[in-house]
């Protein structure tokens, strides 16, 4: 096992499943050096952990939980693609969607989730760009993740 990976099982957490594509696209994809993940919930053995709304029905803390099973998601495509995250050389940029109540502000700390899980696993490395925005997700999860990272050439 990988150097990422045995710091995943350290942290009580192991790459699940890629889920099946909700449509006609791929999971990820490289171009060079650049892979680029198709965006992912918090689906983990065959079904969302979480539904529903950031602030209603589902608490901050839920939700943060959510993000970090995303980027699970994305963090195992990856690995479909180049077999072996450790060839990852950089977290380039995350983009993660929430599906907050109207009265939710806090999208920023929800992807925190991602942010903080990337550094924990990858250092320097993991430290990345990103944006969190506020929207309406498909099956009303709450949270959705994609992200570029760059791998050895």
């Amino acid at each position: 096992m990988n150097i990422i990976e045995e710091k995943l099982k350290g942290m009580g957490m192991s790459l699940p499943s890629i889920p099946p594509a909700a449509g006609n696209f791929i999971p990820s994809i490289r171009s060079n050096n650049l892979v680029f993940c198709s965006g992912q919930g918090p689906y983990i053995n065959g079904k969302n952990l979480y539904l529903g709304k950031v602030g209603e029905n589902v608490t901050e803390e839920q939700a943060y939980e959510a993000a970090k099973i995303a980027c699970l998601n994305c963090l195992a495509e990856v690995k479909q693609t180049i077999g072996d995250l450790d060839k990852i050389t950089q977290i380039i940029s995350v983009r993660g969607f929430v599906n907050g109540a109207s009265t939710f502000t806090e999208h920023p700390k929800v992807i925190n989730g991602v942010s903080d899980l990337l550094v924990a696993l990858f250092g320097e490395k993991g430290k990345h760009v990103r944006c969190a925005i506020g929207t309406s997700l498909p099956g009303n999860i709450p949270v959705e993740v994609e992200m570029i990272v760059e791998v050895e050439a």
